[in-house]
């Protein structure tokens, strides 16, 4: 849960106590100190800072989560509820910028992995089809929406509202 340039400062002062505990023959605290380093680095690569991003994501501020997303260099490294998480984010951000193409790919992707309910799966899978229903390719979004529908049992009653505006939408163009 930090940003990239918070978790540089921690581990600089656990890499002070490191150096500070081997000076004094305290290798146990230097352990725990080394321990903590690693655990910052392993946190670099496999959660980054999504918790941030998505937070100012929830606030609609748009610009500040793109920003802190943008600090993921590597997102496949990221863990798999992670990934998930960062697709998802990073398709709603698209969506805000109006960048349709890239939304969708990265709702597709986000659908792909596991997201914190199975109502955001839902939301990912019935944002694919909307863009794919503005595209003209309505036999992609018969398929997301079926997948969609697979799961309507399980989501709020708002999302079953979506899904029956989009199948009519699409029952509009057959």
């Amino acid at each position: 849960m930090f940003t990239n340039k918070a978790r540089l400062l921690v581990a600089v002062v656990f890499g002070a106590l490191l150096l500070f505990f081997v000076y004094k023959h305290t290798y146990e605290l230097a352990a725990v100190a080394l321990l903590f380093i690693i655990l910052l680095i392993w946190g670099y690569f496999k959660e980054g800072p999504i918790i941030l991003a998505a937070k100012y994501f929830h606030k609609k501020d748009y610009d500040k989560a793109e920003e802190l997303m943008n600090q993921i260099s590597n997102p496949q490294w990221l863990s798999k509820k992670r990934r998930g998480f960062y697709e998802f984010i990073m398709g709603g951000i698209c969506m805000q910028k109006q960048d349709f193409e890239a939304a969708e790919q990265h709702y597709e992707l986000a659908a792909q992995y596991p997201l914190r309910t199975i109502n955001d799966h839902v939301a990912a899978l019935v944002h694919v089809a909307n863009i794919s229903i503005r595209n003209g390719r309505y036999d992609k979004a018969r398929a997301y929406l079926q997948l969609a529908k697979d799961k309507q049992a399980q989501v709020t009653a708002k999302m079953k509202s979506i899904i029956e505006k989009i199948e009519e939408e699409l029952n509009k163009h057959t």
